[in-house]
C-alpha cells in the first residue's frame, strides 16, 4: 500500500512516500480501506520529534491520527461491524510507529470504531475524531457543563475549539471564546455568545466568575483568574503547576482517550445537524499534498479542519 512516512524527525521534507505491507489485523481488529484522513496539530509536532520521549518508536513512522473509510477484513472476535461497513476512527497508534493513517490502510480496533453516518461524508467524518473526542471529553465528561454554565473555550476558531463550542452549546451553556477578530462573526454563527479580540482584550477584562474553562493555549493563570471558587479548568496545552493547583484544585490536563462509543455519540450530533464540521482546506495523500497540509497547520490560522482525500 502507498503511505507518507518519515525516517526521521525534522521540517516537512522529511515526508515521503514509501510502499509498506497492508497491515495485518489482530483478532478483535478490523482492516479499513481509508478513504480520508485529517491533519492535528500532533501530527507536525511529532513529526519534529517533540513526542519522542513518549513513544519510543522505531523508523519509517507513519502519522496521522484520524480516519474514514470502509472495513474490507474483520478479526474473528469482532462482533460488531463487518466487512462493507463504512466507519471512522481514532486509532491507536502508540504501540509503534507504523500505524498511522497517512497510508490506504489501517488496522482498528473494535472498541475504537464507529459507524459512518450515512449523511456525513468521508471528508467530514475524517475531521471528527481527535479535535471531536477531545472536545467531548472535556466539555461533557471533564467539566460536565450543564443547562446555564458560564464557559470559557480558549482559541475557538481551531480545530478543537470549533467542536467545544458546538457541545456546550448543545448541553445549553452560555460560550465565550476567545479569537481574532477576522473570526468573531464565523465563531458567533456556530453558537458562542461572547468573542473576546486577544490582540485588543484581556480575558480578565471582559470575564468572571465562570464555571467552567476550556484552555487549548496554555494560558492558565488568565482563565484561572476568571473562575468561579467551585469553578473547573481543563487544559490540554499545558500543565498546572503546583501553586495554580493548590489554589484550585479542579485544574486538571487531559489527553484524549479513543473511544467508539463517544464517536458514535458525537457522530450522531454530526448527522443531526447539532453539530457542524467545518474543514478548512483539503490536501491529496501525496508528498507535497502532505507537506503543503503540514506548512498549513504549523500556521496556526486553519479554521476548522485540514482533511487528506487519501483516493
Amino acid at each position: 500500500m502507498k503511505a507518507i512516512t518519515i525516517s526521521a524527525y525534522g521540517d516537512v521534507d522529511q515526508l515521503h512516500e514509501e510502499e509498506l505491507d497492508i497491515p495485518q489485523i489482530a483478532n478483535d481488529e478490523v482492516l479499513v480501506k481509508i478513504k480520508a484522513t485529517s491533519i492535528n496539530p500532533i501530527d507536525w509536532k511529532a513529526r519534529m520529534g517533540f513526542l519522542k520521549q513518549m513513544y519510543d518508536w522505531q523508523f519509517p513512522v507513519v502519522l496521522g491520527w484520524d480516519l474514514s473509510g470502509i472495513i474490507t477484513q474483520v478479526g474473528k472476535d469482532v462482533k460488531h461491524f463487518k466487512v462493507g461497513d463504512e466507519v471512522f476512527a481514532r486509532p491507536d497508534i502508540y504501540e509503534d510507529g507504523t500505524k498511522g493513517t497517512y497510508a490506504e490502510y489501517a488496522a482498528v480496533k473494535e472498541d475504537k470504531l464507529a459507524l459512518k453516518p450515512s449523511n456525513v461524508s468521508f471528508e467530514a467524518a475524517a475531521a471528527i475524531p481527535l479535535a471531536g473526542l477531545t472536545a467531548w471529553q472535556v466539555i461533557v465528561d471533564r467539566l460536565k457543563v450543564k443547562k446555564g454554565d458560564k464557559v470559557l473555550i480558549q482559541a475557538g476558531a481551531g480545530g478543537v475549539g470549533i467542536f467545544a463550542i458546538q457541545i456546550a452549546k448543545h448541553l445549553g451553556a452560555y460560550v465565550a471564546t476567545t479569537a481574532s477578530a477576522k473570526n468573531a462573526e464565523f465563531l458567533t454563527n456556530l453558537g458562542a455568545d461572547e468573542v473576546i479580540d486577544y490582540h485588543e482584550h484581556q480575558i480578565g477584562e471582559a470575564l468572571n466568575q465562570y464555571d467552567a474553562v476550556f484552555d487549548t493555549v496554555d494560558d492558565l493563570e488568565a482563565g484561572l483568574a476568571i473562575l468561579k471558587p467551585t469553578g473547573k479548568l481543563v487544559t490540554i496545552a499545558g500543565r498546572p503547576t503546583q501553586a495554580q493547583q493548590d489554589a484550585q484544585p479542579s485544574a486538571t490536563s487531559w489527553w484524549l482517550q479513543p473511544n467508539g462509543k463517544q464517536l458514535a455519540e458525537l457522530g450522531d450530533l454530526v448527522a443531526e445537524g447539532e453539530v457542524k464540521v467545518i474543514i478548512d482546506s483539503t490536501f491529496p495523500l501525496t508528498e507535497d499534498g502532505l507537506r503543503a497540509a503540514h506548512k498549513r497547520s504549523q500556521t496556526n490560522h486553519a479554521r476548522g479542519k485540514i482533511v487528506i482525500n487519501v483516493e
